[in-house]
């Protein structure tokens, strides 16, 4: 540039005569030729007029040879002198009017930063690149890079700035060329109205970004105490926009859905009024059974030998009453009161025996379907006898039989029915007897 004002200055025009006449001189003539084009013309020159160098003595004939190439020599070095003179000059004119030519005046703004200023470059991009501004995947840049320029154009640079948003509870990254928080949140059509803005919306956005909490207003429905009530809140938990609405909670209340819970546009929440107490019960705890396997008796006999007692232990229950209906009851605590006593049982493992002298081809099933329809459980109404035969207790028992008889399988209650014939005919069956 600084070679470029000489040029400029050299090459201004004579100052005018009398009369107003324009005077002609070297330095007012303007060559279009380009500084490159001179420098060639300049090097074409000094190849045709080079001097060849003098050749090694070779006696008096190359002696007189090379005095006339002196000689000749000696007029072409004058011009040789003179004409990187005329080429300055025609170099300075020719700089001078393509400086006039491809200059251009452009207003620049730089993220704000505005300035004018003088540039050859052809298009947008080379403007950037002369005055040193990088732009990025997320800068805008308008006209475009690649545009072509004109004197007077104006050229925009704006930066990307990461803004780190939770908005309305969801995280993310976004880029913005907004310089402030209020001009971001307007580029990213986040609607502000009533809105939480974690940060100033004067606050200037700098270019390595900033995190950015915003809660947009939102339009919540609260359900308590027979009431319903709508409100438009920028809260961020479902526990302050009850808050909002004026509704407190007391002792164990609570809402329908977390209290720590982000409010939704559009959401109902129900206050649920929590009232509790304890209950205290005393409840049984059931004894177990031991068996043990006895060879003396026949099998499916079983002789309880110790009693089970069953234990008591005392429970205390959370009872909830919600919006005035009870809740089922939930356990918080027990203690034992007393611990269940074992029953002992001997079993039987001896095979029972099925035949019986006297008795065995008699027809028991004919005898069983007359008083028991068959049927080993079966009891009288009175509960009196049962089994196939309609054994009373007692005499079940003097049979060697254990507990009740319609409790013993069916070839046992057959093989005591034998026994009982023999010591006493069918005299036991008075009705159905004659079946046999």
């Amino acid at each position: 540039m600084e070679s470029d004002e000489r040029s400029a200055r050299f090459c201004s025009p004579d100052p005018p005569l009398p009369g107003g006449r324009t005077p002609v001189s070297a330095w007012s003539v303007v060559v279009s030729i380009t500084p490159q084009e001179t420098y060639e013309r300049y090097e074409l020159y000094e190849a045709e007029t080079r001097v060849p160098a003098p050749a090694p003595p070779g006696g008096r004939a190359e002696a007189r040879r090379a005095a006339r190439r002196k000689k000749t020599a000696q007029r072409p070095e004058a011009l040789r002198r003179l004409l990187p003179q005329a080429l300055v000059v025609a170099f300075l004119a020719g700089g001078t009017s393509a400086f006039v030519a491809d200059d251009k005046a452009i207003h620049l703004s730089v993220d704000g930063k505005e300035r004018t200023l003088h540039t050859f470059a052809d298009d947008v991009t080379e403007l950037l690149d002369d005055e040193g501004v990088d732009v990025g995947d997320h800068d805008v840049v308008a006209p475009g890079e690649g545009a072509a320029l004109a004197s007077g154009d104006e050229v925009a640079v704006r930066y990307g700035r990461p803004v780190r948003l939770t908005l309305d509870g969801q995280r993310r990254e976004v880029w913005t060329t907004a310089q402030t928080v209020h001009g971001a949140l307007s580029q990213l059509g986040v609607r502000a109205e009533g809105a939480y803005v974690s940060a100033s919306r004067s606050q200037r956005i700098a270019r390595h970004g900033l995190e950015l909490d915003v809660r947009t207003e939102r339009s919540v429905t609260i359900m308590a105490d027979g009431n319903r009530r709508t409100i438009r809140t920028n809260a961020a938990t479902v526990g302050e926009a009850v808050e909002d609405a004026g509704v407190t909670l007391h002792g164990q209340d609570t809402t329908s859905v977390p209290q720590s819970g982000f409010p939704r546009d559009g959401q109902v929440i129900t206050v649920m009024r929590v009232t509790g107490e304890k209950e205290v019960r005393e409840e049984s705890i059931p004894y177990a059974t031991e068996r043990t396997e006895d060879a003396s008796q026949f099998q499916g006999t079983e002789i309880v030998t110790r009693a089970g007692e069953p234990g008591m232990k005392r429970v205390t229950y959370s009872v909830r009453t919600v919006n005035g209906v009870r809740m089922k009851p939930r356990r918080v605590r027990q203690e034992v009161v007393r611990e269940p006593r074992t029953q002992q049982v001997r079993v039987g493992t001896k095979p029972m025996p099925t035949s019986v002298a006297g008795a065995d081809s008699l027809n028991w099933s004919g005898l069983a379907a007359c008083e028991s329809g068959g049927r080993p459980g079966a009891t009288d109404a009175t509960g009196t006898y049962g089994g196939l035969y309609q054994f009373d207790t007692q005499t079940w028992q003097s049979l060697g039989g254990s507990g009740r008889p319609q409790d013993a399988p069916a070839t046992e209650q057959t093989y005591r029915a034998k026994k009982l014939y023999v010591s006493r005919g069918a005299t036991p069956w008075p009705h159905c007897g004659g079946r046999l």
